[in-house]
């Protein structure tokens, strides 16, 4: 009776995660990554069914069992998954966007994604620690100190402008800066054009 036990619930596993292949294209339903994929099955824990569960590959499931700490710039491609059709990815991303809501660009999509009152529930039944600012990307200037909005820096090499019709020159001071959902990227004024810029090729001024 054991070894039949056993068996059969081995079997099931096997048949969910063949389902969730199929489902997926065999991508990862919430990046779209193609290795190592496994079924993960939403808390919390209930029937280890194909409704209950949804593919993942080994990034997104570190950070959703919390082995490894979130990361903004992954789950950016929440942007696309959060439309996917299947309840419980849509759930997850709901989860994920509310532990990242910090971020404005996660509290935008999260006050776009709209959830059935059911769905709703489910949602909220279980959570992911939110994102902490020790967590959160940091921007910072090509010394590796930390940027803030009205900061003012310096061009460290020429930038060539699109659009703009100018080459940004070396040594230019920018001065009070904005900061972007982007943390490679920050805003300044060049020549009276507002640009966007890489944050890697600016030094803050002391």
């Amino acid at each position: 009776m054991i070894i039949d036990i056993i068996f059969h619930t081995g079997l099931i596993t096997m048949t969910t995660e063949q389902s969730l292949l199929e489902r997926s294209n065999a991508k990862c339903e919430l990046c779209s990554a193609e290795d190592t994929l496994s079924a993960y099955n939403l808390p919390p824990e209930g029937q280890d069914t194909v409704e209950q569960s949804i593919l993942v590959c080994e990034s997104c499931h570190a950070q959703i069992t919390e082995v490894s700490p979130l990361s903004e710039d992954h789950w950016r491609c929440l942007n696309d998954s959060m439309w996917s059709t299947v309840p419980a990815v849509q759930v997850m991303a709901w989860r994920l966007l509310k532990a990242l809501s910090s971020a404005s660009w996660a509290q935008d999509l999260l006050d776009m994604l709209y959830l059935d009152p059911e769905m709703q529930t489910w949602a909220e039944s279980d959570s992911i620690p939110a994102l902490s600012d020790e967590d959160s990307e940091k921007t910072v200037d090509n010394n590796g100190t930390p940027l803030l909005a009205g900061d003012t820096v310096t061009l460290i090499k020429d930038l060539d402008v699109k659009g703009a019709g100018f080459t940004a020159k070396r040594g230019t001071v920018v001065k009070n800066i904005a900061l972007t959902d982007n943390p490679l990227h920050i805003e300044g004024r060049v020549n009276g054009v507002r640009i966007v810029l890489v944050a890697d090729f600016l030094k803050k001024v002391s």
